[in-house]
């Protein structure tokens, strides 16, 4: 995650994933226009690295003119476009390439290309790096679009936020509503569920129990609990998949919650990879994997204590206990390093009052947004 100004954002599209994409528009062009000699109108500012990897790898000979058109203020498009400056060349009958770091409302492209009309020219073609489907409004058809992406602010690779982020070569997304999303974790007799109750009621964020999730689907017979019904009844694990789609659901519930506790997910390396990936066609991200660390011989007398009246045999057993915290561990220590490696680990220390461990898991989440 990254501070511009006063806002965070989040990682969007990978170096990787952008230069694949401009060799792809790079071969459509030279494909299209060999030996046309086309004139590339780059507009200016968000579109200088873009053009410039393009420019690189168009095998023919070509002019270049560089424009430069406003319309965005902050996060937010002004919908006001001001004079064209910097169209220097002849465009009466050139082959033109309108060359845009991002296309969304289409209001640039629009008055750009009027402007281009005005002058004589009769052919051109657009082409951009980023593209938004969903804001797009013009009738002109983008001709060449390296990576559609959601209606969202972006910056990084040529686009910024008010000054910031041009020359990130990673593009990054504005973190939606800054929420608070936390794995949290403990060992059986930790009070894991007593300190999630208090923490949703505390930063107002909806708890998400693997287990819960799991017995609604199939209590109601969704889809998704039939799937996994089915599952479990042939002695199956529950794909990865299935459970992610049952927490995607559960996060489409709620649209403004102002972040999420994920109680029993992930649980293995591939399951954090799928919740990360989900998070982030939300805008945001995973903050932090929060586990309350507490000593095994509390666990186990705590535990041993609670099954004089929970009624539950596994309380009642000390072996069993004493499994259950070393499958605990076992799993767990694959995902502490998981995050560890993203310095988003806390460990906190589960013994003490409830107060007082409520206490020290928010001194935690009170400093992720700082």
């Amino acid at each position: 995650m990254i501070r511009l100004h006063d806002l965070q954002f989040i990682p969007f599209i990978t170096e990787e994933e952008i230069v694949a994409s401009i060799n792809r528009v790079s071969s459509k062009l030279n494909n299209d226009l060999a030996d046309k000699n086309p004139l590339f109108i780059v507009v200016l500012n968000g579109a200088f690295m873009f053009a410039s990897e393009v420019l690189k790898r168009f095998n023919y000979d070509c002019e270049v003119s560089f424009v430069k058109l406003a319309s965005y203020q902050g996060t937010e498009t002004t919908n006001q476009i001001k004079e064209l400056v910097g169209l220097e060349k002849e465009v009466s009958g050139r082959s033109v390439v309108i060359v845009e770091d991002i296309v969304d409302t289409g209001n640039t492209i629009e008055v750009l290309i009027e402007m281009l009309v005005e002058k004589g020219c009769e052919v051109f073609k657009i082409a951009t790096l980023f593209y938004k489907p969903e804001a797009y409004t013009k009738k002109y058809n983008i001709d060449y679009i390296g990576i559609e992406i959601p209606n969202r602010f972006i910056v990084g690779y040529g686009l910024d936020y008010n000054g910031l982020g041009r020359n990130l070569t990673e593009v990054y997304q504005l973190k939606s509503n800054n929420m608070t999303n936390l794995v949290l974790f403990g060992p059986p007799g930790a009070g894991k569920g007593t300190q999630a109750e208090v923490l949703k009621q505390q930063y107002d964020l909806v708890h998400i129990s693997t287990g819960d999730v799991f017995r609604y689907n199939i209590k109601n017979a969704t889809e998704l609990g039939t799937l996994a019904k089915s599952y479990i009844d042939k002695g199956q694990l529950v794909p990865d998949e299935v459970t992610i789609n049952m927490l995607n659901a559960e996060v489409d519930k709620n649209p403004n919650a102002k972040g999420f506790i994920f109680d029993g997910f992930p649980r293995t390396e591939a399951q954090a990879d799928s919740l990360s990936k989900l998070l982030k066609t939300k805008g945001t991200e995973v903050s932090a994997m929060v586990a309350l660390e507490v000593e095994d011989e509390v666990l186990v007398q705590r535990l041993l204590e609670r099954g004089k009246t929970s009624g539950r045999p596994d309380d009642a057993d000390e072996s069993i206990i004493r499994n259950r915290i070393k499958v605990y561990y076992t799993e767990t220590a694959i995902l502490k390093n998981y995050y560890q490696k993203q310095d988003k680990y806390f460990g906190i220390d589960g013994v003490g009052a409830i107060s007082e461990i409520t206490d020290r898991l928010s001194k935690v989440i009170d400093g992720l947004s700082s």
